[in-house]
């Protein structure tokens, strides 16, 4: 009894430091696990370096590139071949709050990823930012041969020297569009990962096609597993769909070798969408990036629905949360210097060289 009694004390002394030691020990270390298994949440960089923080600076080192380089860029991004006069948009870098962003190296990278692919899965967005990386990588390598591929709804730049793939594939939706003998059908929970097997660095997107109005929406009608309907809320699906590609991730792609980011919602400048619009219609006309602490910020319904969804995802998805960035560059669209020219006013994408090459140089922070 005596030796129990003594075993007890001993017990109640030095377990509560050890406790604190425990704890104060997973406090240092697990962050470190974390950045070395290529895991961090959608905050991760909160209390230390927050890349998605902070505002744009003038820098006429700017472009990265020069557009001539890239006879590839498509028409819709190529603003001052098509004529825009303005020069000033082009003359802007992203700067962090409380660090730097690392100025991208083409050859640093595809040195880095030599003999890998890298694919990019969404809309026009996606598109956006695949047609910025690749002429990033090409005007860093001028002299290098390239090769570029289209089958199906499949692109493909190559560079043959480093044998590296930068890919993307359309899919407005992610999730699955299938014919039938009474419509196309909107499959909310079904999607083809066939192309994703063996791709070292996914990239994906979707959201602006969700909320389609009926005459242009390239679906009859929707499927949510349970139902079908002629329509239905759109932001239910949205999250809906989101789930389904966030249960495919979880369940085909091995994280020890490919590694899975998520482009944010990327910003339109409509009137109804953003205030700050010089002329209160839209974009057109906009030279420069609004000022971050005269723009008031509320996160878009879509972000919620996003950000949720990644969270509850058991695989490590890297958010690219460039929607509050984006946001403040009303100057960036190719408004009438896309691909309508003046009968048509395009506030929804980037002009390149542009705030897309922003978007990859975060990628190159997240990969390198």
């Amino acid at each position: 009894m005596i030796i129990a009694s003594l075993s007890l004390t001993r017990t109640h002394s030095w377990v509560p430091a050890m406790a604190a030691n425990i704890a104060l020990a997973l406090v240092l270390v697990l962050p470190l696990l974390q950045l070395v298994n290529g895991e961090h949440k959608i905050d991760d960089y909160r209390g230390r370096c927050d890349l998605y923080d902070g505002r744009w600076v003038y820098d006429n080192s700017y472009p990265l590139y020069n557009l001539s380089h890239c006879s590839f860029v498509l028409k819709q991004f190529a603003c001052q071949r098509n004529g825009r006069p303005d020069k000033l948009y082009l003359k802007y870098r992203w700067q962090p709050s409380a660090c730097n962003l690392p100025r991208f190296n083409g050859v640093t990278f595809l040195r880095r990823y030599r003999n890998k692919r890298i694919l990019f899965v969404g809309d026009s967005l996606c598109l956006n930012q695949w047609q910025s990386l690749a002429c990033m990588l090409h005007s860093a390598t001028p002299h290098s041969e390239y090769k570029f591929e289209k089958t199906g709804s499949l692109r493909t730049f190559t560079f043959t020297e480093y044998n590296v793939s930068v890919m993307h594939l359309w899919n407005a939706f992610l999730v699955d569009i299938v014919p039938k003998r009474y419509g196309r059908v909107l499959t909310l929970n079904k999607l083809d990962t066939k192309t994703w097997q063996g791709i070292d660095v996914l990239i994906f997107n979707t959201w602006h096609h969700w909320l389609y109005p009926a005459r242009k929406q390239p679906w009859d009608f929707v499927d949510d597993g349970k139902h079908k309907y002629k329509d239905m809320n759109r932001f239910a699906a949205y999250e809906i769909g989101l789930k389904t590609w966030a249960r495919s991730v979880d369940k085909s792609v091995d994280p020890r070798k490919t590694k899975v980011f998520f482009q944010g919602i990327s910003p339109d400048h409509f009137s109804e969408s953003y205030r700050g619009l010089h002329n209160g219609k839209n974009c057109n006309g906009e030279v420069k990036p609004a000022l971050a602490d005269k723009h008031p910020w509320h996160q878009h319904p879509a972000e919620l629905a996003l950000e949720k969804v990644l969270r509850n995802m058991s695989k490590p998805v890297h958010l690219l949360n460039v929607t509050r960035m984006s946001v403040l560059r009303k100057d960036a669209h190719p408004s009438v210097y896309g691909v309508g020219g003046h009968r048509g006013m395009d506030c929804t994408h980037w002009c390149l060289a542009g705030v897309p090459d922003t978007w990859n140089q975060l990628l190159y922070a997240e990969l390198i």
